[in-house]
C-alpha cells in the first residue's frame, strides 16, 4: 500500500517520543507534527533529522483502514493499547 496522499495520520495519531526540529521532546498522541503541512505532508520527507520512526513507517491497509478517518482511529486504537501497561 502506497501512503494517501494528503493523509497525514501517522503525523497526527501516534505519539514520537524521539526529539524532532523544534519539538526536542517529540510530540503527543492526537497533536498535529509541528512538520506537517497544511497539504498534510511531511516537510523532513528526506531530510537526514526526520526521526527513523517516521521514516520507518509503512502505509498498511490494517493500520490505515480505507480513508484517512480510518488511519487516525485505527492509529490512535494502537497507540492506547501499545501504551496502556
Amino acid at each position: 500500500m502506497h501512503c494517501r496522499a494528503g493523509c497525514g495520520a501517522c503525523c497526527i495519531a501516534p505519539s514520537i517520543s524521539s526529539p524532532l526540529p523544534g519539538m526536542p521532546a517529540g510530540k503527543p498522541a492526537g497533536e498535529r507534527c509541528l512538520h506537517l503541512s497544511s497539504e498534510n505532508l511531511c516537510l523532513l520527507f528526506g531530510d537526514p533529522r526526520r526521526p527513523a520512526v517516521c521514516s520507518d513507517f509503512s502505509a498498511d491497509p490494517d493500520v490505515c483502514g480505507d480513508s484517512r478517518e480510518d488511519a487516525i482511529r485505527l492509529i490512535g486504537w494502537l497507540e492506547q493499547a501499545t501504551s496502556a501497561a
